[in-house]
């Protein structure tokens, strides 16, 4: 991966949906030379796939969550069970299993608190192997993105 590479993931990280004209006008290459570069990332598994950010206040879900969730068991089979159980919870957005005194940490997306209630009781609280759950409730969002920055910015 070279200079090049990096400026087309870079510009296509930030602008999905870019032509492969503008691409290419930011690179200085042609279209063609281009294309072959974008397929080549994307063959080596370095573009994973492209996708619409949706402005989900639109569809009603306002409320960010996060919640921090410590298990009763750290056994292989215990983390497991929870890792499916927790794949079925639609509002969940991520879930990452975490170093520190909860073992994970899951971001969701809710209407409203009451739709939050909602989730806690059906979802939440439904999840194997919890012992406590603790939520926080996002009251701004100050920086959002996909890729550190920093990773364009090898030379």
């Amino acid at each position: 991966m070279d200079k090049i590479d990096l400026q087309l993931l870079r510009e296509l990280s930030l602008r999905g949906r870019t032509t492969s004209v503008e691409l290419a006008d930011a690179v200085h290459l042609s279209t063609s030379a281009v294309a072959r570069r974008q397929k080549a990332l994307e063959d080596a598994g370095l573009i994973k796939g492209y996708r619409a950010s949706l402005d989900l206040t639109q569809f009603g879900f306002c409320t960010t969550v996060v919640v921090q969730i410590a298990l009763s068991t750290q056994k292989e089979a215990g983390l497991e069970e929870f890792e499916r159980a927790v794949q079925a919870c639609g509002n969940v957005l991520r879930c990452m299993l975490m170093s520190g005194s909860n073992d994970y940490l899951l971001i969701l997306l809710v209407r409203d608190l009451q739709d939050f209630g909602r989730v806690h009781k059906t979802q939440l609280s439904r999840l194997p192997n919890v012992a406590r759950i603790e939520s926080s409730f996002a009251l701004r969002e100050v920086v959002s993105r996909s890729v550190p920055l920093e990773v364009f910015d090898r030379s």
